[in-house]
């Protein structure tokens, strides 16, 4: 759902870059789980929020110092998928970043390219992180844009693009 990118003031505050489709939308989540390395997450309460910009900042109850918010730099938020809205298995109106990890990619030319393994937001727009199945283990970033991306279909997991296979 984003990621905290260092502190913010001199009260345990913390700057988060949101993934969501709007900046505040995490606000909406009282409990938000950080980790790291995507296994040991922790519970926080957040207790205040607002929008600086592109960036949400945010307040949390265990932590009341810029020291401690400062060892949650680089920390992954999530919130747990039974708290997010609910969306069609087929991916018809919408589907969430996590839905997409693990499924493959093909061209139009039928050519698998890989399995996506992540997305990056990068301010114009999301890209797709593909890494083919070879043993160089190459990584294919796509534009997740209308130009590039023609299928999301959740229910085979798979993706359908207009790229070729050595763009």
């Amino acid at each position: 759902m984003g990621h905290i990118i260092g502190p913010f003031g001199v009260y345990g505050w913390v700057k988060v870059n949101p993934y969501t489709e709007y900046i505040d939308g995490l606000m909406q989540y009282p409990i938000w789980w950080l980790s790291k390395d995507n296994k040991d997450w922790q519970k926080v309460h957040v207790v205040s929020g607002r929008m600086n910009g592109s960036i949400l900042n945010a307040k949390f109850a265990e932590y009341t110092d810029r020291t401690q918010a400062f060892a949650l730099n680089g920390m992954q938020i999530a919130i747990p998928r039974d708290q997010l809205p609910d969306l069609s298995e087929n991916g018809m109106d919408g589907y969430y970043w996590s839905d997409l990890i693990g499924t493959t990619v093909q061209n139009l030319a039928g050519e698998e390219l890989g399995k996506i393994v992540g997305l990056l937001e990068t301010g114009a727009n999301d890209v797709l992180c593909i890494q083919n199945g070879s043993e160089d283990k190459k990584e294919i970033l796509i534009p997740f844009v209308d130009q590039f991306i023609i299928k999301v279909d959740l229910k085979l997991s798979r993706v359908i693009v207009d790229w070729g296979k050595d763009d």
